[in-house]
């Protein structure tokens, strides 16, 4: 890698673990169907009220998507830490902000991404018309990689750590909690007929400051766990 520039680097590093992830479909697969589950048992135990459904639609979603993209977390620098290749990026003349910012959109691409697809056509099912459904999917495209994003700091403080699943929850969902409520916030104000613009900005700048702080803090984060 000391040949290479700094591009280059990153995108090997992301077709790599996109690779990685296409070879463990299992694990991709598990993501989208507890979504589509989770997301799918409430209108099943409500009842099909549409009124309610469309009222309690949004939370829903947001939710299932948070704890869907949740289970991946673990695995975001587990299996490096294990075969040696954190070390090895932590050697490199490259920036590890950088380097760890390249596995994060890998992790969104492959866990995020199909989420983002997906939430459509399950809202179908709460009787979301299609305005709220495009916000949705905006506030889809802005909220999943912010959670990607602080549940690397959170991945990176638990690396190595026994029970570091429960600790990584603990870490993460109170920081998780901005982002569902204007995430939410913004597909029912479509639905009750007023704008979402307010809170999407506000999405998109709860996004710019993850993505400036994020891979620091876990290159920060990744550095103390190897030391």
């Amino acid at each position: 890698m000391n040949g290479l520039s700094l591009p280059a680097v990153a995108g090997a590093l992301m077709q790599r673990d996109i690779l990685v992830a296409m070879r463990r479909r299992a694990d991709v697969l598990t993501i989208v169907f507890f979504f589509v589950i989770v997301a799918s048992l409430f209108p099943l135990g409500i009842g099909p009220e549409t009124k309610t459904l469309r009222l309690i639609a949004p939370g829903v979603l947001l939710i299932a998507a948070l704890l869907a993209s949740m289970l991946a977390l673990n695995r975001l620098f587990a299996a490096d830490y294990v075969d040696g290749t954190l070390e090895q990026l932590l050697l490199t003349p490259q920036p590890l902000a950088l380097l760890v910012l390249a596995k994060i959109a890998a992790h969104w691409l492959t866990t995020g991404l199909p989420l983002v697809v997906i939430a459509p056509l399950l809202s179908v099912q709460f009787d979301l018309d299609i305005g709220a459904s495009g916000v949705l999917i905006a506030a889809l495209l802005l909220g999943t990689p912010t959670l990607s994003l602080i549940g690397a700091i959170g991945a990176a403080l638990t690396l190595g750590l026994r029970g570091g699943g429960a600790l990584l929850a603990l870490l993460v969902l109170p920081l998780y909690v901005p982002v569902l409520i204007f995430a939410a916030g913004a597909v029912e104000a479509v639905a009750s007929g007023l704008g979402a613009a307010a809170h999407l900005s506000i999405l998109g700048a709860l996004f710019l400051v993850a993505l400036v702080v994020a891979p620091w803090a876990t290159a920060v984060s990744l550095r103390i766990a190897l030391e």
